[in-house]
């Protein structure tokens, strides 16, 4: 918004009625506020630190994910699928996908055989009008239609990258046995048929988001299943696959998120080895058997999204190569997606027949958002190639760290105060810090979390690097099964002298200085059981041995009606300085409910321990969304933690970042989203911007009425006491009108600062438009200690007022 528009806006509603009164008592403080209000939360999730904060473009670079394993003419997204005897099965996963190349497939009939191996997962079955296809939870459009044995039901949903469910029906599944499931289709009707009944065993129209056309698959969710006797009924044409075995069975191996190249009459041979690899527990052997030309692996980077290269931009690499009967050097390169251009080239070598570190140099000579990284030979012989590395250089990395320095931007411009790097993640039971540090290529992989090929190539002591760097406070999370002793090893790491023992490890590893972490949790999401106390009675009284001023952190679910709750705050008192609460934010309401359990928590706190000093913080607020909404619902859980903030120290939205579809676990709620060569702010980034911007350290008392509860409003003032700021977030569909009476403050200068953020919903911003939702700036001239406003409907609105001189 303009200077002049806000006049005239302001100007044109003045003979509007007030519906709504605020009320500030500027001489009334209440409470402080620190800037650690202003944080976020970052983990593996969604891939925040592959294919986000880490600068490594390449994804799998240990080669341990497994070769693609779907049967051909079938492309798997997630999962690993195998074929035996006509049979097709795939392990227990997270929305494991399998699709079928052809037909196209709108009216007609889809059917096969499924089996549920035990009646201890959740479901499988067939997928029809299949579109946008990828790996992920709900990455793709279109009807999912699969059978349970463990609750003995038929179900029907839709996925529009996400999860509708339409119907859902008793059937009587059994493990163990095979089930026929057939779909057919007719424009908005869809009916599910079982084991050859003639009577559907459900039908659903679906009148109001039809999806008409698309490809069809398999699919599982969390459940062992095996599919059979795959047929397609499109008109009087009948298309059946009994499935045969693929490339990979048949000895074309090779690591799932790369892909096999080759040219000319070169006859290659690939294999996903285990014998000897330098890291982990596989490496990739190629070969050329015999003939002319060139044999080779390629990856593209994140689920296969592109490498961005830019012309005369370096990318410096580094992989790991050994050789058996090859007497050549290899070649690396950077190419469009399809090979048929190659934007710049380096010879590698010699090749030992032991591991050799091979360091390389590529600049390129083209723009290409979809690039691909390749490593070829050229000649007969074996080459295995293991733990590859590639990555921008100078200003393309964040204060020379390891980091995109254009992620790293957008979260200092954002205004954050503290960046919180844990969640689930650290749940993991391979999840250990001693894994994290020294060589990155010797960092062993292990089964994470939420990807269970996951890396240790950004661990701990690289997130604190990044923090300091930014100017961030840090605070992580532990794995509360770590042993006293590692624990103990890690403060010293992080904060002991470089003559102590861990303290000398930091500094061998090339950081002499100690980080001086303050915040250190202890789990997440953990029971609120007896077993967690004494694993934070064990962590703590090693870890203050160490040092007595790191604050350690809580991290059991907060239920105040579990007695176990009790025993924490009185038997964790003095020991732990923060108890970590997870909180809600999609619902732009959502504040009254934190505020609600704030009041109550320290009220409890304080009955149980009346000398405590343990407070809280939210170090994860979540949801599952991205848009103006969920800005709305920040900003509301916001002000609550803020009128809360002697007793909430923190405040952590989650997630972060997010790479732009590439959603594999379903949380879709970053603050800043991303694509391998652009960073971007969503409505959330722009709120807790705004707030960040306006920070002043003292509550002072405000009250706000409005139809419906609307407005929601926490005011803050500066220490010298001229300066006001109003929070006032709008959750209604129409604007409001307030009378603003601010009272023990002094003249009020008529000029002041407007920061407004809204529009619907719904709205999310987008690679080709990532500033349609953002924060307008203007300029409010009709302040005074009585004033009207008008808040827009949906909107969240700082003013920042000053007194008169």
């Amino acid at each position: 918004m303009t200077y002049g528009f806000a006049l005239l806006a302001a100007a044109a509603l003045a003979a509007a009625p007030d519906d709504s009164t605020i009320r500030v008592d500027a001489g009334k403080a209440v409470n402080t506020t620190t800037r650690l209000m202003y944080g976020s939360c970052i983990e593996d999730v969604n891939h925040e630190i592959y294919g986000g904060l880490y600068a490594q473009q390449i994804f799998g670079e240990s080669f341990e994910e497994p070769p693609r394993s779907g049967p051909p003419g079938w492309a798997d997204y997630g999962g690993r699928w195998s074929v035996k005897d006509g049979v097709c099965s795939v392990k227990a996963e997270a929305g494991a996908k399998l699709i079928r190349d052809e037909p196209t497939f709108g009216d007609g009939a889809v059917e096969c055989d499924v089996n549920l191996a035990d009646d201890k997962g959740d479901y499988a079955g067939l997928l029809v009008r299949v579109r946008e296809p990828a790996v992920g939870a709900d990455r793709f459009v279109g009807y999912e239609i699969s059978v349970s044995a463990k609750n003995g039901r038929v179900l029907l949903g839709r996925r529009r990258h996400n999860w509708t469910p339409l119907a859902d029906a008793v059937a009587p599944i059994k493990p163990g046995q095979w089930h026929h499931l057939r779909v057919e289709c007719s424009g908005k009707e869809i009916a599910a048929f079982l084991d050859g009944g003639k009577t559907a065993a459900l039908r659903y129209t679906d009148a109001s988001a039809p999806i008409l056309s698309g490809k069809v698959g398999l699919r599982t969710w969390q459940s062992d299943a095996s599919f059979r006797r795959f047929g397609v009924e499109i008109g009087d044409k009948r298309i059946a696959d009994d499935f045969a075995v693929g490339d990979a069975a048949a000895g074309a191996e090779v690591s799932g998120m790369w892909d096999a190249v080759h040219t000319g009459s070169a006859v290659p041979s690939y294999r996903w080895d285990e014998n000897h690899p330098f890291n982990s527990a596989h490496s990739q052997k190629i070969e050329m058997l015999r003939g002319d030309g060139t044999v080779g692996v390629a990856n593209r980077g994140l689920n296969r999204w592109g490498l961005s290269v830019v012309k005369g931009r370096a990318y410096a690499g580094r992989l790991y190569l050994r050789q058996a009967g090859y007497d050549g050097k290899a070649t690396v390169a950077l190419q469009s997606a399809d090979g048929g251009r190659t934007y710049a080239t380096q010879e590698i070598g010699p090749i030992g027949k032991d591991w050799t570190r091979c360091d390389f140099s590529l600049k390129a000579t083209a723009d290409d958002a979809d690039a691909r990284f390749a490593v070829w030979i050229d000649r007969p012989g074996a080459v295995w190639v293991d733990e590859a590395y590639l990555s921008g250089t100078g200003d393309e990395l964040f204060h020379g760290l390891p980091a995109r320095a254009d992620v790293g931007k957008m979260l200092v411009d954002g205004g954050l105060g503290v960046l919180r790097y844990g969640g689930c993640m650290v749940n993991a039971p391979e999840y250990r810090w001693k894994k994290m540090i020294g060589d990155r290529d010797r960092r062993p992989q292990y089964k994470g979390w939420w990807y269970p090929y996951s890396t240790n190539g950004f661990g701990i002591e690289d997130f604190v690097q990044f923090c300091r760097a930014a100017g961030f406070e840090s605070v992580f999370a532990i794995n509360d099964e770590e042993t006293p002793e590692d624990a103990a090893d890690l403060v010293e790491y992080l904060n002991g002298p470089a003559t102590s023992a861990w303290g000398g490890r930091r500094a061998a590893n090339g950081h002499p200085e100690p980080y001086g972490v303050r915040y250190i949790e202890i789990g997440n999401e953990e029971k609120t059981d007896a077993h967690y106390i004494e694993r934070f009675k064990l962590l703590s009284e090693a870890m203050h041995a160490r040092d007595p001023n790191v604050q350690l952190i809580i991290a059991a679910w907060w239920e105040p009606d579990n007695p176990v709750s009790k025993r924490i705050v009185q038997e964790l008192d003095g020991k732990a300085a923060l108890w970590d609460v997870h909180v809600g934010g999609d619902d732009p309401r959502e504040g009254d409910n934190v505020d609600r359990l704030f009041t109550r928590m320290e009220k409890l706190v304080r009955e149980w321990a009346p000398a405590t000093k343990l407070k809280a913080c939210v170090l994860e607020e979540n949801g599952g969304r991205h848009d103006l909404r969920r800005a709305l619902g920040h900003a509301g859980v916001l002000n609550a933690t803020q009128r809360h903030g002697d007793f909430v120290l923190i405040d952590c939205p989650a997630n972060c970042l997010q790479p732009w579809r590439q959603n594999d676990n379903d949380w879709d709620q970053g603050q800043v989203f991303l694509t391998n060569r652009q960073a971007w702010g969503m409505p959330p980034y722009y709120a807790q911007q705004m707030a960040a911007a306006n920070h002043l350290p003292c509550r002072v008392a405000s009250t706000a009425d409005s139809p419906n509860g609307d407005l929601d409003a926490t005011v803050l003032r500066s220490e010298d006491e001229t300066s006001l700021v109003l929070k006032v977030v709008n959750v209604g569909d129409k604007p409001h009108r307030a009378a603003v009476r601010i009272d023990h403050f002094g003249p009020v200068a008529a000029r002041a600062d407007v920061w407004t953020l809204t529009g619907k919903l719904d709205d999310v911003n987008s690679p080709e438009e990532p500033e349609r939702v953002k924060t307008a700036r203007s300029v409010f001239e009709g302040a005074a200690e009585k004033f009207d406003y008008e808040f827009p409907a949906y909107s969240y609105t700082i003013l920042r007022l000053s007194r008169k001189p």
